[in-house]
């Protein structure tokens, strides 16, 4: 297997699970990832945020830990990296405001790399103008900010496990569909993966 180099977008209140659990399995099976915040260092950190579904009508929201930076945003050269990880959480909301954070993901769709956005990692895609004419899954809430900006919204299922590909874009609805979100982004990175 070939070693992918692989940037991960995240922001402070990013989703636990959905920073952590991608980071170490991609690290895992041999893939090299760099984490960046925008306006933080290599070494720095971001709080996440722990997202339940807990029986009221939307997900319930508590303080989780710090996970660690890799690589400071500003230096990056994101032409180098191989593939384009987005987790959801309370970050999308301010991350797609910041430029350069959009240029990266516009930077991805140009070249066909592929990318993986979860959750909330959607409103980044939406904002980048790269939804229209693709389908694209996310949590619900996400998903008027699909279709305005024209694309077509896949609906979670029952257990918000299921995750979809459209291309070079790979996205799921919430953390319980790790395995078919991380599996389906192996597969576009050409990595090997066995049933």
């Amino acid at each position: 297997m070939t070693q992918k180099r692989l940037l991960m977008l995240v922001g402070d209140f990013v989703e636990d699970y959905e920073v952590m659990v991608p980071f170490q399995m991609l690290l895992m099976v041999g893939h090299h990832v760099e984490a960046v915040c925008p306006g933080k260092q290599a070494g720095e950190t971001v709080a996440t945020a722990i997202h339940d579904f807990e029986g009221e009508q939307t997900y319930s929201e508590k303080r989780g830990h710090n996970f660690r930076l890799t690589a400071s945003f500003d230096e990056v050269d994101y032409s180098s990296y191989d593939g384009l990880v987005i987790p959801g959480g309370r970050a999308p909301e301010y991350l797609r405001l910041n430029e350069r954070v959009l240029e990266i993901v516009r930077h991805f769709d140009a070249e066909q790399k592929p990318i993986a956005a979860i959750c909330h990692g959607p409103q980044i895609l939406a904002a980048a103008g790269v939804l229209n004419g693709r389908k694209c899954s996310a949590y619900p809430a996400v998903s008027p900010e699909v279709e305005l900006q024209g694309g077509e919204f896949v609906p979670a299922s029952e257990g918000f496990d299921n995750a979809f590909t459209d291309g070079h874009l790979v996205t799921a609805p919430a953390w319980p569909a790790h395995p078919a979100w991380i599996r389906a982004f192996l597969v576009a990175l050409g990595t090997p993966v066995t049933v």
